[in-house]
């Protein structure tokens, strides 16, 4: 897929909001610092003027930030959950807009969900992976920071998330934001979950 129009549609903060637009939508989720800002930048290819805010503090993105891609679908930037300094009452609040909102019906058609590649999956990454199998949505796991691994580290830690997350091996794309490594595969896997809601992404083509 080839990105030729990246607009930013506004902000969700309830979930049983009206939604910005009747496109299908595609949610990012993860935990605070796993890099998901600085994804949806280099997919969208805007690392040079930023549309999705990258901060040094982790927890900024507070509400359901909506990008329209291509006039064809939404791309749906969701808080990042296990910031610790968040307060209690802060993370409830974000749990029951998150959960709300991936299971609306006019919700997102497809989830990528962003693991560190340095990190052990957490009991919020099971949590969110079993919330969305008891769903049914489909869901692509995008495995960061692939860049900080070394290869050998990398065959070993690869194999070990899928079989420890019961994982089928082609859910799962290894990404770095700073060198674009898996991009085209992110954006193949975009695209399939946008054509299966019975769209197909305008102004889009093969990269």
């Amino acid at each position: 897929m080839k990105v030729r129009t990246v607009e930013f549609c506004g902000t969700v903060v309830v979930h049983d909001a009206t939604m910005p637009g009747n496109l299908p939508q595609i949610a990012f989720s993860g935990r605070s610092n796993v890099g998901k800002s600085s994804l949806i930048n280099r997919i969208l290819g805007r690392t040079k003027k930023k549309i999705a805010h990258v901060s040094a503090t982790p927890g900024k993105t507070q509400g359901l930030n909506f990008y329209e891609v291509n006039k064809a679908f939404f791309l749906v930037d969701l808080p990042g959950f296990g910031y610790a300094r968040a307060p209690e009452h802060v993370r409830a609040e974000w749990r029951t807009l998150v959960e709300g909102y991936l299971a609306r019906d006019d919700g997102a058609c497809g989830v990528v969900h962003l693991i560190d590649a340095r990190r052990d999956p957490t009991s919020q990454d099971r949590d969110m992976l079993a919330y969305l199998a008891q769903l049914g949505t489909p869901t692509v796991v995008a495995i960061t920071k692939i860049d900080k691994l070394s290869w050998q580290k990398r065959k070993d830690v690869l194999p070990e998330l899928i079989r420890e997350l019961g994982l089928d091996p082609e859910q799962v794309i290894p990404l770095s934001s700073k060198t674009g490594e898996g991009r085209d595969e992110l954006m193949d896997a975009l695209e399939t979950l946008v054509e299966a809601q019975g769209e197909t992404p305008e102004d889009t083509a093969d990269a």
